[in-house]
């Protein structure tokens, strides 16, 4: 039988003398812990009394912390008086002066009697002090009682507080009860003893409530001693095991234990249970609500542990059990250690070697060094530590003075450090047995741009751990919380061109994104807007009603380096830009942005069919950094032309010929152009209705045309420039030199030539219609052709677009895409459609 279940079956058994209620409506026995921010003032501890005597616990036993801050004050005074510091002496005042007027506001004019004791107190540390100042070192044992001195203190001020208040209330010194020896694994209890110990104190202390200082104890040899860092939570479950409780209650300043650090990932949420093996890990690797040794006790007893909130009591927090419970996906929580190194040990002469690791480990042990992770590879070539970063020069140290031979005959190549190292772990029991846990994991994170410089996953499968720069820690945690679906996959957003369908992207943006957060977990944040002019930034990346009055108000000029900065925040995993201008100079920027990593969105056509050099630096830049360049929306506006033709080569087809209506603006043109309205009349309309360009010529000299057919010849394959193909404008040469004003009032010279081509065209049963056609040699052409009634082209909609792909499938019966091509909505529904594809391949359930 294992101690634990010893002192289990003795505590049972003699339960009797420990609670003293037979009223059956009366709660189990409860042990509880109040850690130093539930008593950092008056108010806390009257809260905290408050807390307790509401509750209707059988016997109820509270473990207290020190008040907020004073553990490290009392050490701070210890290594200031050790060093002959007479500032001691100011710090001590402080101290007293906290502690007195605590008292003095929690019992008013009853506070007498607790004041001259804890005067008592503070003149026997100062005492201790001075004696310190004398030696000129901070004494291990006088140190050892020092710092555990906060607790005993808040012990007596809550004891006092409760008495006051009119009700029966013990108070227990660990030090008289709790024996502990200091071990190699840390701080072991005596349970025999300490049972012991408790029962004989218990006989004399028969209330219900019990007040226990935490933290302290003494040593086999009777000396006093603490219990490290974190001790009150190991004193609650020490005590809550000696005192038989059925839970124990850790009350914090938190709701319990969040799925990631809400510092950093604001989404981070309480989890409503963890088994006690999630919550090991979870601590273990920076959850800082609770330390792995608490859980020990309990663990041997199956004591359930629940984690509170001390300022919001009704809150259910977080109850740690043998079972977690059953939630939907693998992983149930993230933590991020930081402040780590890598040391790397690595050669060939390792390789076959036995006992390799057991000299680096006993270096280690030797050098006192706690190594946080493992990693080594199968061939046995490297062995990969991550340590505390205070502790690495020590461990290089030792490292290379043990494998000194081996590093000068060359056997080990080298013994290196990295330092700035943080390490991410993804937690929970349903990791155990689920295929595709890890992949998600690491694809997560590559697709935010991290890079993992090493992995560890134990055989249980309950935590995979990966080290990574600590630069892009906290990148990786939001990534990886998103990439679970522990909360909303977040892309930062920034808007270049907040014009005609930047205006309408933003509002379909607007009012799509609480709906988008809500049912496909996708968090997007317009953190960012810039027109030519001036910039507009948002932390928060909401975007209210009335962005387009804060742009225009906006004290910021135009900066694409700041506009790029803000966008891709480090504390973001994702970050897109997306560019509705039509600008050259912007799209120079595309090849730094997808080298960084910041995907791309546009309907812009400068960057898809300007130069040949600049395109491929583009598509290279977006195979090394890893960013995503989408333009759908620069052919067709929302149609899924360029999708298709890309579906069609992706799958082996060989494109025969692509002919197609390209232009929503000429295809209303020519729709309308039958004869009855002069063909300038009907420019001008169209100019009033927003189908064309400020400047119609734009249009109708068909560049936008070529530039769409350039994009859709290089997405085939084909290395077509501009000036590759073949243009057959319809603006004539007397209105090219001419500015817009004058050339609007000139568009009247058009109609003699338009009319005798409609005439022409006519006199076939034709129809006039602007084409643009590619053959797979590589011939492109645009112009004005003329089409029998019956063609396809000959009966579109007003505003339609129409695009035949003939392929060797679709030789006899070409595959047709067709709907509206132009419109500020229809552009930007098709940018918007980009968006949401690249959110789906980012992890959100779309």
């Amino acid at each position: 039988m294992s101690p634990f279940a010893k002192l289990s079956a003795t505590l049972a058994a003699t339960r009797h003398n420990i609670a003293d209620s037979s009223d059956s409506t009366a709660h189990p026995l409860a042990a509880h812990k109040f850690g130093g921010s539930s008593l950092a003032d008056a108010d806390c501890f009257r809260r905290v009394a408050s807390i307790l005597l509401e509750r209707n616990d059988a016997t109820q036993v509270t473990v207290v912390s020190a008040m907020q801050g004073v553990t490290n004050t009392l050490i701070a005074l210890a290594q200031t008086a050790a060093a002959k510091d007479p500032a001691w002496q100011t710090q001590w005042s402080a101290l007293r002066d906290r502690h007195l007027q605590t008292a003095r506001e929690l019992l008013d004019e009853n506070s007498g009697a607790l004041s001259v004791w804890l005067e008592a107190r503070l003149a026997d540390l100062a005492d201790k002090l001075k004696a310190l100042a004398v030696l000129g070192i901070p004494a291990r044992e006088a140190l050892e009682t020092i710092q555990g001195l906060g607790e005993v203190w808040s012990a007596h001020l809550l004891r006092a507080h409760i008495q006051a208040l009119g009700h029966e209330c013990a108070l227990l010194d660990a030090r008289e009860v709790l024996v502990v020896n200091h071990a190699e694994l840390g701080v072991a209890v005596d349970w025999s003893a300490s049972a012991a110990r408790l029962a004989d104190w218990r006989a004399n202390h028969p209330q219900r409530r019990v007040i226990i200082t935490g933290f302290v104890a003494r040593d086999g040899d009777g000396q006093p001693t603490t219990l490290g860092r974190n001790g009150s939570d190991f004193s609650a479950a020490i005590f809550a095991a000696l005192f038989n409780a059925d839970e124990l209650h850790i009350w914090t300043d938190v709701d319990g234990v969040l799925s990631a650090d809400p510092r950093l990932v604001p989404e981070a949420f309480s989890l409503g249970a963890l088994s006690y093996q999630e919550a090991c890990e979870l601590a273990y690797f920076g959850a800082k609500v609770i330390h792995p040794q608490t859980m020990l006790p309990a663990m041997a007893l199956g004591l359930p542990i629940h984690i509170r909130n001390t300022f919001k009591s009704s809150h259910p927090g977080t109850c740690i059990a043998s079972r977690g419970e059953s939630i939907e996906g693998p992983v149930r929580g993230l933590s991020l250690a930081d402040q780590l190194a890598i040391v790397n040990v690595e050669g060939a002469g390792m390789i076959g070697v036995p006992g390799t690791a057991e000299r680096v480990f006993a270096a280690l042990r030797d050098a006192r060094v706690s190594v946080v992770m493992i990693s080594q590879g199968s061939s046995e070539h490297s062995i990969c530590l991550v340590v505390r970063g205070a502790d690495c020069t020590r461990a290089e140290v030792a490292l290379k003075t043990v494998f000194g031979r081996e590093l000068g005959e060359g056997q080990l190549q080298a013994i290196t450090v990295t330092r700035d190292i943080s390490v991410l772990a993804a937690v929970g029991d349903g990791m155990t047995g689920t295929p595709g846990v890890a992949a998600r994991l690491f694809a997560t994170l590559g697709r935010a741009q991290v890079n993992i410089r090493a992995i560890a996953q134990g055989a249980s499968e309950r935590n995979i751990s990966v080290a990574l720069a600590s630069a892009d820690a906290a990148r990786a945690l939001r990534a990886a919380h998103a990439g679970f679906w522990l909360s909303p996959q977040t892309l930062s957003v920034g808007v270049i061109g907040p014009g005609n369908v930047g205006r309408a992207l933003l509002d379909q943006l607007r009012e799509a994104i609480p709906r988008l957060r809500r049912e496909a977990n996708l968090d997007l944040r317009v953190r960012a807007i810039t027109s030519s002019r001036k910039l507009l930034i948002s932390e928060r990346g909401d975007l209210p009603a009335d962005w387009s009055a804060q742009l225009a108000s906006s004290e910021l000029a135009a900066d694409f380096e700041r506009f790029t900065d803000h966008v891709q925040a480090a504390h973001l995993p994702h970050a897109v830009v997306i560019d509705c201008s039509a600008s050259d100079e912007v799209a120079s920027h595309y090849p730094a942005w997808l080298g960084a990593g910041i995907h791309v969105i546009t309907p812009n056509k400068q960057a898809g069919s300007g130069s040949l050099a600049r395109w491929q630096a583009i598509r290279e830049a977006r195979a090394g950094g890893g960013g995503r360049w989408r333009y759908e929306a620069t052919v067709g506006a929302g149609l899924p032309v360029i999708s298709t033709l890309r579906d069609l080569i992706d799958t082996g087809d060989k494109l025969i010929a692509i002919e197609g209506i390209l232009s929503g603006t000429l295809g209303w043109l020519f729709n309308r152009f039958d004869g009855s309205l002069p063909f300038s009349a009907l420019v001008r309309e169209a100019l009033a209705l927003g189908y064309t360009e400020p400047d119609p010529r734009d249009d109708l000299s068909g560049l936008d045309v070529a530039r769409k057919l350039v994009i859709l010849a290089r997405e085939a394959g084909q290395s077509l420039a501009l000036d590759d193909v073949d243009v057959q404008g319809l603006v004539p040469a007397e209105l090219l030199d001419l500015d817009k004003d004058q050339a609007l009032a000139a568009l009247d010279t058009l109609d003699a030539a338009m009319a005798a081509k409609l005439e022409a065209a006519q006199a076939k049963a034709c129809v006039l219609r602007y084409v643009a056609r590619l053959d797979h040699e590589g011939r492109a052409s645009v112009g004005l052709v003329e089409l029998p009634v019956a063609h396809a082209f000959a009966n579109l909609r007003l505003t339609d677009n129409s695009v035949q792909f003939t392929t060797e499938r679709y030789a006899d019966n070409p595959l047709i895409v067709q709907g509206p091509g132009a419109g500020r909505e229809v552009t930007a529904a098709g940018i918007f459609a980009d968006l949401l594809r690249l959110g789906s391949a980012l992890g959100a359930r779309l």
